[in-house]
């Protein structure tokens, strides 16, 4: 038999039941506010914000050596197989799709050069950077937003340690350093099978293939993509350490390494298309 007396203190210690979409108690007449999630937009202006931050740190030498070894090594042999493999196959399947076309006006002797117009100026860094996105973006979400949850990052605050400096900076870093070393080599295999897809599919010779590839890929083009690869790793990092850092409880963890990567594809194709316009002429030819 339960006494009157009995029932308020039970009421009292009752634990508040958790909603099924956010992090925190469902709001009754008693309820504390719901925390909810902050929008794409958001989350774009504080990556902006961030980036500042670290270029200043940049230019001021305040760059931890070991802590952005630490994440070379971590991120360029982590991706290293899968954007190999996807530009190689990229290649290929550009290389098929293109020669049908040009064999149809007998213009195979351009295909190389078609080939180095369309693939090694933008699906090689951009398809790089979807595969560091995938594998390391939300990789630094996930992490630095278990470190968020779990106090990690205060600790650091009391240890008189910058969050900044210490996690985000050599992110950045580590990305925008090995994100041009993997476009490279995944530009060189791209270029590698669509050569080997020429050769054997349509008996165009190897050397004819590269020729076509140097006559309109100059050195310039290579520096355009260098420069390309670093934004995009910057972009890459910088999305991934906001989500991380603003990560507001457990369960939005795994919203927040999922939502880095759309934050990054976002990015990428806003930058690219500026990029574009800047770095090929794309401004002086609609203005002509």
């Amino acid at each position: 038999m339960v006494k009157a007396y009995d029932k308020p203190l039970r009421r009292s210690l009752a634990l508040p039941e958790l909603t099924n979409s956010g992090c925190s108690p469902r709001p009754d007449s008693r309820s504390a506010v719901v925390v909810r999630p902050k929008s794409c937009p958001y989350h774009i202006v504080m990556a902006c914000f961030l980036g500042g931050q670290v270029l200043m740190r940049i230019l001021r030498f305040r760059v931890n050596r070991q802590r952005t070894l630490e994440q070379m090594v971590a991120a360029g042999p982590l991706t290293l197989t899968p954007v190999l493999l996807t530009n190689v196959f990229a290649g290929m399947i550009f290389t098929i799709q293109t020669a049908r076309e040009l064999e149809r006006f007998g213009a195979m002797h351009a295909l190389g050069g078609a080939f180095a117009m369309a693939f090694c100026r933008e699906l090689a860094p951009i398809l790089t950077a979807a595969i560091m996105a995938g594998q390391v973006g939300t990789a630094y979400a996930a992490e630095i937003g278990c470190m968020k949850v779990t106090d990690q990052i205060d600790a650091l605050k009391v240890l008189r340690t910058d969050p900044i400096d210490y996690l985000v900076v050599p992110r950045v870093v580590a990305c925008c350093v090995m994100l041009p070393v993997l476009t490279v080599l995944g530009l060189v295999l791209g270029i590698a099978g669509g050569a080997g897809v020429a050769f054997l599919f349509y008996e165009m010779p190897v050397g004819q293939f590269l020729d076509s590839v140097r006559s309109l890929m100059v050195l310039n083009d290579l520096i355009a993509v260098l420069i390309k690869s670093v934004l995009f790793g910057a972009i890459v990092a910088l999305a991934g350490c906001t989500w991380g850092l603003t990560t507001t409880c457990s369960r939005s963890v795994g919203r927040a390494a999922t939502s880095a990567v759309v934050t990054t594809w976002v990015g990428l194709f806003m930058v690219d298309f500026f990029l574009s316009l800047v770095l090929f002429g794309g401004i002086g030819a609609a203005l002509h």
